[in-house]
């Protein structure tokens, strides 16, 4: 059967309804997190102290690249164990098997499919790796099965050329920023595994029972000569080139595929764009250009986007990886809430 992946004749799948990272803006920072220098060399996983993996472990868990038929399956062990993304789980999986193209990804899953990792190779530094998604049923834990499949994924990205590994977000396709600091048997597993905490981040709630109207503020821009529209499918190239130009490819990627998109334009320039749903619940990237500066457009382009979210039937959304928490505050009322740490380790 064909694996999962972008090896040799893999292809996408789907598990439900599923279309991302936020990263440093050379324009408009509005979200992102830091790039920082590599890890201190660690040891594997099954050398480092109080690891309990082993070779047999490993051989009994029955650890393989999974294949399409195992989409609802992993969907399934993923909303088992995903507690505080239930909700999402089957987006979240589907998400992650439906990357940028140039992705080289994989999907390991035990024998009895009670745990599956997802993990992925950097595009911006091809000596790091990422592992995306480590779920194991509930009751299948305390067995190794999650020290297994993280090893499991290690070698994968080893055989890649990986000399690091990182809990962490890989932009522009990815479930979380970190390990969110509520699931905290995953953080416990990953500084067991000789994992160390390098940064934080964290996402923002927005409850869209609030005020978002916008047209006094439309008005205002009217008389500027700046307009905000909806980004139909005629426009998202157009839209994509403009964040490609004035960020970067991962941000033009995630507008490609978000399920909504508004922009902003004054006399055929555009000059600023927000994006929502490479999650369901999700808000952003989103960004002005200078030409922008002090005329408010943010601040309308971030309410439009969030009113069709509660036009969709949410009730709150998360603003992912935030940055200006001063701006999402002051124009949304947004609080921050989910923290996430991001881990790493080298790779001998």
């Amino acid at each position: 059967m064909t694996p999962l992946g972008n090896g040799p004749g893999a292809g996408p799948w789907n598990v439900g309804e599923g279309p991302g990272a936020h990263e440093p803006s050379r324009v408009r920072r509005t979200s992102g997190a830091p790039e920082v220098p590599g890890p201190p060399e660690a040891p594997r996983a099954s050398e480092a102290p109080g690891i309990r993996e082993t070779p047999r472990t490993r051989e009994a868990s029955g650890i393989r690249e999974a294949v399409a038929a195992d989409a609802a399956a992993l969907a399934g062990i993923a909303g088992a164990a995903l507690t505080h993304d239930a909700g999402e789980a089957a987006s979240l999986v589907a998400r992650l098997a439906a990357p940028p193209a140039h992705r080289s990804w994989t999907a390991l899953v035990t024998r009895g499919l009670d745990g599956v990792v997802f993990a992925s190779m950097s595009a911006r530094d091809p000596r790091v790796g990422h592992v995306d998604l480590l779920a194991v049923r509930p009751e299948a834990r305390g067995t190794g099965l999650g020290r297994a499949l993280v090893a499991a994924a290690e070698d994968w990205l080893r055989g890649r050329g990986a000399t690091e590994a990182r809990f962490a977000g890989n932009p522009p396709c990815y479930a979380w920023p970190g390990v969110d600091v509520r699931y905290t048997e995953a953080a416990c597993l990953a500084e067991s595994l000789g994992y160390e905490r390098y940064n934080v981040a964290w996402n923002m709630t927005v409850d869209l029972g609030g005020d978002l109207s916008v047209d006094a503020d439309l008005a205002r821009l009217a008389d500027s000569g700046v307009t905000v529209h909806a980004a139909a499918p005629g426009d998202r190239a157009a839209v994509s080139a403009f964040v490609g130009e004035q960020w970067n490819a991962n941000w033009a990627w995630e507008a490609e595929q978000a399920v909504g998109c508004h922009y902003a334009v004054r006399e055929g320039e555009i000059l600023g764009f927000a994006a929502w749903g490479t999650r369901p619940s999700w808000f952003g990237p989103m960004g002005t250009a200078p030409a922008a500066r002090g005329l408010g457009v943010g601040r309308v382009l971030v309410r439009r986007c969030l009113a069709e979210q509660r036009a969709a039937g949410m009730s709150s959304a998360q603003i992912g990886w935030v940055g200006p928490l001063r701006f999402y505050a002051r124009t949304v009322g947004a609080h921050a809430e989910r923290v996430f740490w991001l881990y790493r380790r080298g790779l001998p």
